[in-house]
């Protein structure tokens, strides 16, 4: 089992997943998503998964682990078809286990169905309750959101036909190792499948961007709120859709456009066909510019780079300093950090080299690592630094372990004087739409006032951009957006039973991660 970074007492905000599908007859689709999870990797680390069609049946491959540990050259060569989905998972709703890995599979009457899902659902028990006694099928120990979803979509009680063309065809499934496998009868499609969603989908809510299939279709879906982006692309041999532009650039594809909040699309040799199955109320997810999404990403029409370094230009007027550098807590601060630097006219430099390579790993670090752990993440560069007062840009503050520890290395290293600047607002309330925040209690911001935090973290001074600041840099309406996590204001009421990760497991029976 994968162990937790050797920070784990402080880990950053983690998105719940990526998610990548391709129809393309003619290509190796398999090698596509690939590529496409491989950048989208940021989104989640803990397991990866691609299902390939051939047309008649769906084969699924997942385990546990980055996306270069799941699939070798050998794997990618057994999965034939000519459409594909592809997932990495971070667990936001269940525990971090082989049975939760995605996509997940479900075979119908008349079809079989692979789904990659990122966000979070808010109704989770609601949408369990609907499936009677279909609910105790959730495959093997699957206790998410999405194997709810999932058998929603694949069940016959919803109240639409699951008949293909008129006829039936026998679906299988089978979990051996690391992979499941169904197949269904030829024919020009399944609408069952298609109609299943739509009748479905009006049920859900809470964040979902969707990315499935059965054995000659490709569909995409997206919540009304669009909390989690989602954009379709266009290839030579036919289309992609992918969580954020960056993996459509990586594979080759031409950017066409979002899918839209409360649309459903599906994908097959007819072309590309939409449904509105909600009426879209906009609230895309403020912290994708802040940290979740690639720089080289564009979302909502806004570069996430763009928006980033006008966060740091935004910070620089509204908390100066009086500094010799500015340095980042790379890679995700780098941006703010120029935008301040260019905005106060102090020199922006390198201060902390990060190794690129550390994150999940299964050598379980010692307590004296552990304690330590930051270091195996940052180093400082002692020259660049020693007598210099400092602003150091972060993009964020959860639990402030982080920051102390960075202050702390900062100040050995012979930095004079350390002005902590945060291109956030403080993260004072936990996300239920994809986003696995801490607790209110366990967030820094949610128990200590600014001047606190300051103190708690060593720093010689500490600014957080302003909420007005950050929404105007991305150029978004504010009425368009979810900035739950600053200010408390949920876009969608969340029941008290349905929060937590764990609301399908058994109490004293969730598995660790």
């Amino acid at each position: 089992m994968l162990s937790q970074d050797p920070d784990s007492a402080d880990p950053p905000p983690r998105d719940a997943c990526g998610v990548f599908g391709v129809w393309s007859p003619g290509e190796d689709v398999a090698k596509l998503a690939y590529y496409g999870l491989y950048s989208l990797q940021h989104r989640g680390q803990e397991s990866a998964g691609i299902a390939v069609s051939d047309g008649s049946r769906i084969v699924v491959y997942k385990d546990m682990g980055l996306v270069a540990q799941v699939f070798s050259e050998s794997v990618l060569n057994t999965l034939h078809g000519y459409i594909a989905v592809g997932h990495c998972r971070y667990s936001t709703s269940g525990s971090s286990v082989w049975e939760n890995a995605q996509p997940t599979f479900r075979a119908t009457p008349s079809a079989s169905l692979a789904l990659g899902h990122n966000g979070n659902l808010i109704n989770t028990l609601e949408l369990a309750g609907l499936l009677g006694g279909q609910s105790a099928a959730l495959a093997g120990r699957a206790t998410s959101d999405t194997d709810v979803l999932t058998a929603l979509f694949a069940a016959t009680g919803i109240g639409v036909s699951n008949e293909a063309n008129g006829s039936s065809a026998n679906g299988s499934s089978a979990a051996n190792g690391s992979s499941a496998n169904g197949s269904a009868a030829n024919g020009a499609g399944h609408p069952g499948v298609e109609a299943a969603a739509l009748a479905a989908l009006p049920l859900v809510r809470g964040a979902f961007s969707l990315v499935f299939m059965d054995e000659q279709t490709l569909y995409a879906a997206r919540d009304p709120q669009g909390f989690r982006p989602l954009v379709l692309g266009r290839v030579a041999r036919g289309w992609v859709v992918a969580s954020e532009t960056a993996a459509l650039d990586i594979v080759g594809a031409t950017f066409v456009r979002e899918i839209e909040p409360g649309e459903l699309v599906a994908i097959d040799e007819r072309g590309v066909r939409s449904h509105t199955f909600a009426p879209p109320a906009p609230k895309g997810c403020l912290f994708e510019y802040v940290y979740l999404a690639r720089p080289d990403t564009t979302i909502a029409g806004r570069s996430v780079q763009s928006a980033r370094v006008e966060v740091g230009r935004t910070l620089a007027a509204e908390y100066p300093a009086d500094a010799d550098l500015v340095i980042p807590v790379p890679e995700s601060s780098t941006p703010a950090a120029i935008g301040y630097a260019q905005a106060s006219g102090i020199p922006y430099g390198q201060g902390l080299v990060k190794n690129s390579y550390v994150g999940r790993t299964f050598i379980q670090p010692s307590q004296t690592i552990r304690e330590r752990g930051i270091r195996l993440k940052y180093n400082p560069l002692r020259e660049a630094i020693a007598g210099k007062r400092l602003v150091v840009v972060d993009d964020s503050i959860v639990r402030g372990n982080t920051q102390r520890a960075i202050v702390a290395m900062l100040r050995e290293a012979g930095a004079a004087e350390v002005h902590v600047r945060i291109s956030s607002p403080p993260v004072a309330w936990p996300c239920f739409f994809g986003i696995d925040f801490a607790s209110r209690a366990e967030l820094m911001a949610g128990n200590l006032t600014i001047d606190e935090i300051r103190e708690s973290i060593g720093a010689d001074s500490l600014g957080f951009v302003s909420l007005a600041g950050l929404i105007e840099a991305t150029t978004i309406p504010a009425d368009r957006l979810c900035h739950a996590c600053f200010d408390g204001s949920y876009p969608i009421a969340v029941a008290e039973d349905e929060k937590g990760k764990h609301l399908l497991e058994p109490v004293g029976s969730k598995a660790e991660g």
